[in-house]
């Protein structure tokens, strides 16, 4: 028997080699220049949710005296805390490296990120007006010697910390040392402009502006000499829920959000080249233990904030935008209602327009026939046209229920605006399971139609937000099926009657099928194999870390099963092992777009069962949240894609393959370069015949 250690790679540890793809594309040449700076952004926004997340979980198995091995695929959680230390060290070290290595690039583009100490007349003049109006008024500024208890840093916040040598009567002692914190403000953009001179432009981070400007900030100390590091913490963001039964939901989770502000530090990171004793100064302070990850960083922390780097109008060093396309014979002039009575529609955001879901709602909104509307919402957009339109039907006299997921991680006080805003036009609303996140995208509208109810709807592998169609790639099924959407209706039936636990045919629904459908659909594979039939499994997932699953496709492989697996981060199978997984083939595409959806084909002796969902491979989506995953029957949308699906496992200029030593090799081969989703978008084209 395979011992566990080498049997999984740690969901941790494979995480962190995720965030590495995203880093690698940060110093890609297939890659412009600013988005070169803007993944480099995401890379650290991503690192400062893991350590909010995952970080601080394994610090909870720590503090709790545990070893966590079993959870943890074979390692103890102290030893992990350790490695992934390590891990995050070098990366942060490697981010550095890059970051130097655009700044140059940048340069040689006639673009100049300069210091305070760079600043010329001109520019210094533009500083001190920009600071004065600008800066100042949002500026806290906070004293620290003289204080009884050290204030409470927010959460992943940039803050100055400033050391002075006092002279002159306000020492107490000769050459005191006094220490500060300036918190950098987030309202104000993180890269200032300053005036062009010919065709060079010029940008100071805010951060280096403030440092400029210390001795306005200080007027009031005499000192000898002045210095300013930044420093950053993160802290745990678990939802501690209380049990006070005279609060609402909502209260809960907005009391637990507002809670996360001060949740345990699980991370401090600080420019390596403070002053030690200003480091010991705020260790001491702060508390920072053992436990908690300490990682000597760059000047500059919260790179997160070079997603928003400004483009300065150069659309030469940027992606080229696309023109979302419509869906072929689907047509945003007539009713969707009529087209959808006819067939099935595939929509695959940001290839084609989100605008299809919109219309959708809004044509709900306005039709005398419409019913009723039922949608589940995890995420919406800031300013949110599905919210509108959900309103807009209830205006026009239309029963809406809407299920939100009030626990959509950081994105809570978000859900909590929202469904105070729903509630308060008459949207019916209802706040999941206990016990269970809503994790579905789904949508029942009910119409009568010559004195009888007929259902039309959408079944979705991303959330239904604007935004993030942008950027994410997902399928929409929108169908009036009318089997699959009354099982939908059982869905939202489970949201009101939980003690209710619904069959179903054609819907694989989490938490009490989807483990258990898939298992039997890997079991025919594996019958087929056994027998000499073709067997094959293809899977498009973002995460895979369900061990019980994991080892079900090994199973598989072992009885001569083809696996080919499409996952995005976290992998907790290792493929190509021989006598385990050798049968099995596994890669992962970062790039331009992010792979969002889940899609599931199983060969079936040459009739491919085909299958998307909201559900990763994870145990949580299996065994804790409400997923639905919905079956294909229109043969063009399977057909469509079987195709997509082998567009991405043929990429040879952006997939990564996973292998044991977790290198993030790219694919290389001798076939023409295919960039899976470049061609995906001139696929379309060709469709709609514009190619």
């Amino acid at each position: 028997m395979i011992k566990a250690k080498n049997q999984y790679i740690n969901r941790e540890i494979s995480w962190l080699w995720f965030n590495e793809r995203v880093l690698q594309e940060s110093e890609d040449v297939n890659v412009p220049l600013i988005e070169k700076l803007r993944f480099l952004g995401i890379f650290s926004n991503n690192l400062d949710e893991f350590f909010k997340v995952r970080y601080a979980t394994v610090k909870r198995i720590v503090e709790a005296g545990k070893k966590g091995k079993s959870a943890l695929g074979g390692e103890t959680a102290k030893d992990l805390l350790d490695e992934i230390t390590k891990i995050v060290i070098r990366q942060q070290a490697k981010s550095v490296k890059i970051l130097k290595s655009i700044q140059e690039e940048l340069e040689g583009q006639n673009i100049f990120i300069i210091k305070e100490t760079q600043l010329n007349e001109k520019q210094r003049e533009f500083a001190k007006n920009y600071f004065v109006k600008n800066v100042s008024p949002q500026l806290m500024t906070i004293i620290l010697n003289d204080l009884t208890e050290f204030p409470t840093l927010k959460d992943t916040a940039a803050y100055l910390a400033v050391k002075m040598i006092i002279i002159g009567e306000h020492a107490k002692k000769e050459k005191e040392k006094r220490f500060a914190l300036i918190e950098i403000p987030k309202g104000i953009d993180r890269f200032v402009v300053l005036p062009q001179e010919g065709e060079k432009s010029y940008i100071i981070i805010l951060d280096d502006l403030i440092r400029y400007c210390l001795r306005s900030i200080f007027t009031m100390f005499e000192y000898e000499s002045i210095s300013a590091h930044m420093i950053k913490i993160t802290r745990d963001a678990e939802l501690d829920m209380d049990n006070d039964l005279s609060k609402s939901f909502i209260e809960k989770i907005s009391s637990s959000v507002e809670h996360r502000k001060v949740g345990d530090p699980v991370r401090f990171v600080y420019d390596k080249n403070i002053e030690k004793d200003t480091l010991n100064f705020l260790k001491e302070k702060m508390n920072i233990e053992d436990t908690d990850s300490v990682i000597p960083g760059g000047r500059y922390h919260n790179r997160r904030d070079y997603m928003g780097f400004p483009s300065l109008g150069r659309q030469d060093l940027m992606y080229d935008k696309i023109d979302p396309l419509p869906v072929k014979d689907f047509s945003m002039e007539g009713s969707l209602f009529e087209q959808i009575a006819t067939k099935d529609f595939l929509q695959y955001t940001p290839y084609h327009t989100f605008s299809y879901i919109i219309k959708f709602l809004r044509e709900a909104a306005l039709d005398p026939k419409v019913r009723s509307i039922k949608i589940t919402v995890y995420r919406l957009a800031s300013n949110s046209q599905v919210a509108a339109s959900l309103i807009n039907a209830v205006k026009n006299g239309k029963q809406v229920t809407v299920q939100i997921e009030l626990q959509a991680r950081f994105d809570e006080q978000a859900n909590i605006e929202y469904a105070e805003q729903l509630q308060a036009e008459g949207v019916k609303l209802i706040f999941g399971v206990p016990g269970l996140k809503v994790h579905s995208k789904i949508c029942v509208i009910e119409r009568e139609e010559d004195s009888n109810i007929k259902r039309y709807g959408f079944i979705s592998t991303g959330n239904f937000s604007e935004a993030t169609a942008r950027i994410y790639t997902d399928y929409t099924l929108f169908t009036a099926h009318e089997a699959i959407l009354k099982e939908l209706n059982k869905v939202f039936d489970f949201f009101e009657t939980t003690y209710k636990i619904n069959k179903y045919k054609h819907l694989i629904v989490s938490p009490h099928y989807t483990k258990s459908t898939f298992i039997k659909l890997i079991d025919n594979e594996i019958a087929n194999a056994i027998v000499g039939k073709e067997a094959f499994i293809k899977i498009k997932m973002n995460s895979f870390t369900s061990y019980k699953m994991v080892d079900k496709l090994y199973e598989a492989s072992r009885a001569g099963v083809k696996v080919q697996l499409i996952i995005r981060g976290i992998c907790c199978l290792i493929p190509g092992v021989k006598g385990m997984s050798e049968n099995i083939e596994a890669i992962s595409i970062v790039d331009k777009f992010l792979e969002h959806p889940r899609m599931f084909i199983f060969g079936n002796e040459g009739n491919p069962k085909i299958y998307i969902s909201s559900a990763d491979w994870m145990t949580r989506n299996l065994d804790y949240r409400v997923e639905v995953g919905c079956p294909i029957y229109d043969e063009d949308i399977k057909q469509e894609l079987l195709e997509t699906f082998e567009m991405s496992w043929n990429d040879n200029v952006k997939a990564r393959v996973f292998n044991a030593k977790q290198d993030n090799s790219y694919r290389v081969n001798d076939k023409p370069k295919l960039r899976s989703q470049f061609a995906k978008y001139d696929y379309y084209l060709e469709k709609l015949g514009r190619k």
